[in-house]
């Protein structure tokens, strides 16, 4: 029988590595890379690979147990961190939500139909401005049970009507009040937020009718996902969520309802990305500020936050649409991972239009996928116990609660709404936002990198207009796609595509690596490029191919050293054939005739907004 002290240790036989081992291997491989010099010291090395966050989270190269987190307790409890249930979303994994905003009852119908028999296990339906009449509700329901599908409405400023068709629809069926589940979706603040325009209902009315007979029916969400279409940080989105439902909660509990009664009224909506372990600590610090709330209401054991993720609108994009479907995949992976209770995958065409079956059927098997064959949902709290996601959750929560209790401080989320405080925080947000996406610092396969100009969009029915008139609602991806509609327009009326020649100095293993680099940049705004056969320091020669070839700008191509033998030359000889802008692949120097560089960490949105500008395209 093998003893304890007999029992195998792995690396048993090795010294512990240290910390400062790892400091120094890890500036010798910075020292290669060209990231750090003789003189850097050795403790720069996490100040070098750190990344900041927007919202001013800086992300370390490394964790360890040395990094002090709060307990976040176990699944189940207070303060509900690794999640809501005890159990997780095991065995069964988490409920497949599926999204119809088709203003068509019965297109809606047959979708929904498809999809509760496929996988799908409840519903989110967008009725009124930008969805389905409410009137439409019971044709877009027939042969749904619904004593088994729950149902969440998303109905803006239509919800009197809505809710009293789906009160109607539920009475006619005979469906029994305690087998009823789902939402009625009230959200008066996200309205306001996404339209501008302020909707006073009966909510209280219905939260109370629903907390004292549907049992398993809510009656408001706090629909986050609108501050993150708006450029928002993940801090913003939680910090404007958490006031959110602390304004739901007031209302509610003045209108008679507990506190206990009034926090079960509520769900929150949240934006998952592809950014994996991002989401996965938003949805974690989520559950940690709101049962931080319902410990200062005074009902800790009732403050386990039940919540439905998106994946993120922003974050697809109309070009490479099918891109989309692993973008999806990971941000659905993100949301099973850190406990969401309900997931929405958006299908890959989201951004060109009504999407079809085909996009749907994909959407609800990424979530069957990830349940079923990868038993993501077997799990409790995956994420729980790795330094890296316990600290990240940690400081997120931080950040998020203190925008959260500057708004309360400017009087509220309502007061906040209407003095710009929300939509002027999240426009700076954007802004920078905005610049990493210009300078592909935060790039977007198949749109500012490896984009593709020979491919062939599906087409879609465009959807409804959505609301309009509050935030505004941005995607990643916008400003590329608008330089790159401008170069696919001038290639329909004209019959030819902008294209920039680029004049590739020396043999092709000198000047392949800047060529890629730059064609891929330009096609990027759908601009192609034309090179020689083979690669020439003659400037005549270039000049006479960049002649031959009808474009008007022109980029060199070639090694340091090559650039410091023939660039000036060929550039001034390209000038003179008729070149209006010459540009030079690699890093800004001083070189005669040369107009502009491009190189890694340029800004790509303004190189090809003046190549189009240059090429004549309007």
């Amino acid at each position: 029988m093998t003893t304890p002290s007999e029992t195998l240790r792995l690396a048993a036989e090795f010294p512990a590595a240290t910390h400062e081992q790892w400091q120094r291997l890890t500036l010798g491989v910075l020292r290669k890379a060209g990231l750090a010099d003789e003189d850097t010291p050795v403790e720069a090395v996490e100040e070098l690979l750190a990344r900041r966050g927007y919202d001013g989270v800086t992300l370390a190269p490394l964790y360890t147990a040395d990094d002090p987190t709060p307990f976040p307790g176990p699944p189940g409890l207070f303060p509900y961190t690794r999640g809501g249930r005890a159990t997780g979303a095991v065995p069964a994994g988490w409920d497949v939500r599926q999204r119809y905003a088709d203003p068509d009852p019965k297109a809606t119908g047959e979708a929904v139909r498809a999809d509760l028999e496929n996988g799908a296990t409840s519903l989110w339906l967008v009725l009124g401005e930008g969805g389905l009449p409410p009137a439409g509700l019971s044709t877009a329901l027939e042969g749904v049970y619904l004593d088994l599908a729950a149902v969440v409405l998303d109905a803006g400023d239509a919800a009197v009507e809505a809710v009293s068709a789906w009160f109607a629809l539920l009475a006619e069926r005979g469906v029994p009040a305690a087998e009823v589940r789902g939402n009625l979706g009230v959200d008066p603040l996200g309205w306001q937020a996404r339209t501008g325009r302020r909707w006073d209902g009966p909510v209280d009315e219905w939260a109370c009718r629903c907390a004292a007979g549907f049992p398993g029916l809510r009656a408001m969400t706090v629909d986050a996902t609108g501050y993150h279409d708006a450029g928002g940080s993940d801090a913003q989105e939680l910090g404007c969520a958490l006031a959110t439902g602390v304004a739901y909660l007031r209302d509610l509990t003045a209108a008679g309802l507990d506190v206990p009664s009034a926090l079960a009224q509520l769900e929150f909506r949240y934006a998952a990305t592809a950014d994996q372990f991002a989401t996965i600590a938003k949805l974690r610090a989520a559950r940690r500020l709101w049962a931080r709330v319902a410990q200062e209401c005074g009902a800790p054991e009732s403050g386990a936050q039940r919540q439905h993720a998106v994946t993120s609108a922003a974050m697809m994009t109309a070009r490479d649409p099918w891109v989309n479907m692993l973008r999806t995949t990971l941000a659905c992976f993100a949301a099973g991972v850190g406990g969401a209770d309900a997931v929405t995958v958006q299908p890959f065409d989201h951004s060109l239009g009504r999407p079809d079956g085909f996009a749907r059927r994909i959407a609800r098997n990424t979530q069957s996928l990830l349940v079923e064959e990868a038993n993501v949902g077997r799990v409790v709290d995956p994420a729980g116990g790795s330094w890296y996601v316990e600290r990240y959750t940690e400081e997120l929560a931080q950040a998020a609660w203190a925008w959260f209790t500057e708004i309360e401080r400017h009087g509220g989320m309502g007061a906040a709404l209407e003095s710009g405080l929300i939509a002027d925080r999240l426009a700076a947000t954007w802004r920078e936002r905005a610049d990493n996406l210009a300078h592909r610092r935060d790039p977007l396969t198949g749109v500012s990198e490896f984009p593709n100009l020979e491919e062939r969009l599906p087409v879609r029915p465009p959807a409804p207009a959505a609301p309009e008139g509050g935030l505004p609602r941005h995607r990643y991806a916008e400003a590329y796609e608008a330089l790159r509609d401008r170069g696919d327009a001038h290639t329909a009326t004209s019959g030819d595509r902008p294209a920039v020649f680029l004049a590739t100095l020396g043999p092709a293993a000198v000047h392949n690596a800047r060529a890629g680099f730059a064609a891929n940049l330009f096609a990027a705004g759908g601009v192609a490029t034309v090179r020689p056969p083979v690669g020439d320091d003659d400037p005549a020669r270039l000049a006479a191919e960049f002649a031959a070839s009808g474009a008007r700008v022109a980029c060199l191509c070639s090694s340091d050293r090559g650039y410091a033998e023939s660039a000036e030359a060929v550039a001034r000889a390209l000038a003179e054939a008729g070149a209006v802008r010459v540009w030079l692949a690699g890093r800004p120097a001083s070189f005669a005739g040369v107009d502009d560089y491009l190189y890694a960490g340029c800004d790509a949105v303004a190189v090809l907004e003046t190549t189009l500008r240059d090429l004549e395209v309007a």
